[in-house]
């Protein structure tokens, strides 16, 4: 037993601080009082108002409608405006929407210039073109956040949901690492697929598997939970301990 702890903790602290929060906050407007001259009335000054908040478009990703959805919440979710979100899409108040309609997460002109931290990032995992067996997606949803070579936030990637979706292990396995130790994953599985390669499922609502459990590919380990607020997993490759871009082994 204190062998099967001492392997767990050195497979869980293996893992970096990631997930942080890439939401933007609003900037508070500053004010300034104007000067005045000794013996010289001050003249009163006009403020321009500040502009409208813009929302940042999510460049070249798409959001699929599910049942019952609304615009508003959907904005709310990835961060944007109402009112840019419905023009992008060409969406008129009351802003009716169908179940399997595609919205654009970005406007249809002036897109990011090239090298723009906008760009979809290119799949580059620095791994085996092949693992050697088949992964299966942790859960349905859209991508919300992009793996990126050594940004220590960015080890994996996020994927959309509702808040108790069921998770599901990417491939066969044991778990080596359920918990809530590690800063930066919430409630945390981590599953050895061999001696090679691991998946780690982060911000889970519930873990439903313990160290030294064996589960099988498509088989529920946890239910979705919120990272800031916003449903989401955060589903991570490892290859000898390396993150690797998890879009290069789930099925297209």
């Amino acid at each position: 037993m204190k062998t099967k702890l001492i392997f767990a903790a050195v497979i869980a602290t293996s893992f970096l601080v990631s997930c942080a929060s890439n939401e933007t906050r609003p900037t508070a407007p500053t004010t300034s009082t104007p000067s005045t001259s000794t013996g010289t009335p001050s003249r009163p000054t006009t403020s321009t108002p500040a502009p409208a908040p813009v929302s940042k478009p999510l460049w070249g990703q798409y959001y699929t409608v599910k049942k019952s959805e609304g615009l508003y919440r959907i904005a709310v979710n990835y961060g944007l405006q109402l009112r840019d979100l419905a023009a992008w899409n060409n969406l008129y108040e009351p802003y009716n929407l169908t179940p399997g309609q595609r919205l654009r997460l970005f406007p249809q002109t002036g897109g990011p210039a090239a090298g723009s931290q906008f760009a979809t990032p290119v799949v580059n995992t620095g791994a085996p073109a092949s693992s050697g067996f088949t992964w299966a997606w942790p859960v349905k949803g859209n991508i919300v956040g992009w793996f990126q070579p050594g940004e220590p936030t960015k080890q994996g990637i996020s994927i959309a949901g509702k808040v108790g979706d069921p998770i599901k292990s990417a491939a066969d396995g044991v778990v080596v690492y359920s918990g809530n130790g590690l800063v930066g994953y919430g409630e945390l599985v981590i599953v050895k697929h061999n001696e090679q390669w691991l998946s780690a499922y982060g911000h889970n609502r519930k873990r439903l598997v313990k160290e030294g459990d064996r589960v099988t590919r498509g088989q529920q380990i946890a239910e979705m939970g919120t990272s800031s607020g916003v449903p989401q997993l955060h589903f991570e490759i490892r290859y000898n301990g390396k993150p690797v871009d998890p879009r290069a082994y789930l099925p297209q």
